[in-house]
């Protein structure tokens, strides 16, 4: 009873197999006989099945009925049974074998529903650098206690939370908090686990065990999150009801109205609610695979069916809405008649830099027209702090306002910003900007046309970078300066009916967020495993407006099942009201049940066409 469900699709064709050949190869007698009853070889291995079968859709419909969901696997317990009481064995297996071919196709199409914590835990630290009488060793990340002290090596992770203690390097932090610069970290600042050094050593000390540090507590919301799914009654259940009593009360009637219960059978075979169990999984498996013609991997059906209904998208900033790489926003001289245009320092701020590895220092350098570069000499870098250099007989300094000209306190800028002095002057700063994705705002204006939901953005990062984003995409419901924990908290806070909620992401710290929303959306392209393995769909290309397109294919997908499931229970009634003037055997009725799931299978076919006007759907056409 415990076979899984493609096991049970393989019994039953195999069975049905043996019983044809017992029946027409061996032309076997009966292997025994009890009064005038006779029971055939291939009779007793197809009921033995049944009854199986029988039994354990009862205890699923069980299990169903007390987790308060419903569907007319009822009528499939109900046509089998009656198969077997009137001994048309064929029938029966037919009866099966659409009943376990439409399971498996379900099974199909969600098989990849349980990979969620994979990357989290294999990318979870695991080796620490403890100090031990001065002398480095390496031991297990749980054998960490509180207070030991730890080297965290240039581009290690950091493998527990702690405190800085000695040296001063830069943190990248984007995969847990989502900020996009990474973060100086100073004597006495602390560290999250999984976030990674830059390119000093330093030295901290544990406040933190394994278990109860930040990456630990991503993956156990992630886990706590997949314990409490949403619930959602799917499309084919939601017609399980007023069909299965339209069935059974024109069954009933057959037998009244003939007085014979091979009528009631009748009726019951051609009432299989086959076309319900394979229409709808066809159709979303056909919807799955035109997601993939568009670079789009969706890992189960409901996924498609949540999508069509969708009535609030949250995005994460950093990657998602944004490039996650710096651009220049302005460069502001120290005043109005500064010596020194923003071109000149533009130019000699790249010149120096481009000796450096840093994030900012690579985006001066990427930008930078090479015209703009002069020849650079005695460089030097203080870690943490900035870096210097010659440049057409100046003293160049490029970093932190203190490093640059110590004797400036302040200055007027809220935004990432490197300083510049020249000949120990301060001549000004030039600041940056997350670079937003080209197609984000139109992506946003598609989705309000599509469906017209809510939007809302979820980001670690501060107001003003936040604000700034937000108002350039469209997005007005803004939230900022969230930890992972919180931003699962205004996901499962949105109201139900504004449901169902889709959350899009890529970093490690959107993993739990992916998991608490209906659908999670992970923007896979460059890799972001953790936030993949916790979505429901992934785009496999760095195109945000494929968004546009999932909505769009499972609106269609959705349309057409429910087309197709409308359609097959409009004819099914037909030939029911048929079959009650018992003119139809239960043999030509499962047969007539075939021709009906041929016809929904041929339906749900089309929902791997692409919709019609894709302008207003939001689909790209390709030229």
């Amino acid at each position: 009873m415990s076979l899984k469900r493609q096991w049970k699709f393989i019994l039953v064709l195999v069975v049905g197999i043996i019983g044809l050949f017992c029946q027409f190869g061996l032309k076997a007698k009966s292997l025994f006989q009890l009064g005038s009853l006779q029971f055939p070889i291939q009779a007793i291995l197809i009921d033995i099945i049944g009854i199986m079968m029988a039994i354990s859709l009862l205890c699923e419909i069980a299990s169903d009925f007390k987790s308060g969901r419903y569907g007319v696997d009822i009528l499939a317990v109900i046509a089998v049974v009656s198969t077997i009481l009137i001994g048309d064995i064929w029938a029966e297996w037919m009866i099966l074998v659409m009943m376990t071919g439409g399971q498996t196709l379900e099974d199909y199409a969600t098989g990849q529903a349980d990979k969620e914590l994979r990357s989290l835990l294999s990318n979870s630290p695991t080796i620490a650098n403890k100090i031990v009488n001065k002398e480095l060793v390496s031991v297990d990340v749980d054998q960490l206690t509180i207070g030991d002290h730890v080297l965290i090596k240039p581009g290690e992770q950091v493998p527990v939370d702690g405190k800085v203690v000695s040296g001063e390097s830069n943190f990248d932090q984007s995969s847990l908090t989502g900020e996009s610069v990474p973060v100086n970290k100073k004597i006495g600042d602390e560290l999250m686990s999984g976030s990674i050094n830059g390119s000093v050593a330093v030295e901290m000390t544990v406040t933190k065990k394994a278990s109860d540090s930040e990456y630990q507590t991503i993956v156990s919301l992630v886990e706590s999150s997949q314990a409490q799914p949403a619930k959602f009654v799917k499309m084919a259940d939601r017609y399980a009801v007023p069909f299965t009593i339209i069935s059974l009360v024109i069954g009933i009637a057959a037998w009244i109205h003939s007085g014979n219960p091979v009528n009631f059978a009748e009726v019951m075979v051609v009432a299989s609610p086959c076309p319900l169990l394979i229409a709808a999984p066809v159709a979303l498996v056909s919807g799955m695979s035109s997601m993939s013609k568009h670079h789009i991997i969706v890992k189960s059906g409901p996924t498609l069916e949540k999508l069509a209904t969708a009535k609030t998208f949250a995005f994460d900033k950093t990657g998602t809405l944004t490039e996650n790489q710096l651009v220049i926003d302005k460069i502001i001289p120290a005043n109005k008649g500064a010596a020194f245009s923003p071109e000149t320092l533009q130019s000699y701020a790249t010149s120096v830099e481009q000796q450096s590895s840093h994030i900012i220092a690579n985006s001066l350098v990427n930008v930078a027209d090479k015209k703009l570069l002069k020849p650079a000499t005695d460089i030097k870098e203080a870690t943490g702090q900035g870096i210097s250099g010659m440049v057409e007989n100046h003293l160049v300094k490029v970093g932190k306002l203190q490093y640059v000209s110590p004797e400036t306190t302040t200055v007027p800028v809220n935004a990432t910003a490197v300083y510049i002095s020249i000949d120990n002057e301060y001549a000004g700063c030039i600041t940056f900007k997350d670079q937003v994705r080209p197609e984000s705002a139109e992506t946003i204006a598609r989705l309000k046309r599509q469906s017209g939901a809510h939007i809302m953005m979820l980001t670690g990062d501060h107001k003003d970078v936040a604000d700034k984003i937000g108002q350039s995409v469209g997005v007005t419901d803004i939230r900022y300066d969230l930890l992972p924990a919180e931003k699962i908290a205004a996901i499962r806070d949105v109201k139900n009916e504004d449901r169902p909620v889709v959350m899009t992401g890529d970093g490690i710290n959107d993993a739990p967020s992916l998991s608490a929303a209906d659908v999670g959306i992970a923007m896979g392209a460059k890799g972001a495993s953790a936030a993949s393995e916790s979505a429901d769909a992934i785009i496999m290309v760095n195109d945000l407006s494929k968004i546009n397109d999932a909505v769009a294919i499972s609106k269609h997908t959705m349309k057409v099942a429910n087309i197709d499931v409308l359609t097959a229970i409009t004819i099914v009634v037909i030939i029911e009201l048929i079959a009650f003037t018992g003119i139809i055997p239960a043999f030509w009725g499962a047969i007539l049940q075939e021709v009906v799931d041929m016809i929904s299978i041929s339906l749900a076919l089309l929902a791997k066409t692409t919709p019609k006007n894709p302008a207003q759907t939001g689909i790209k056409t390709s030229k």
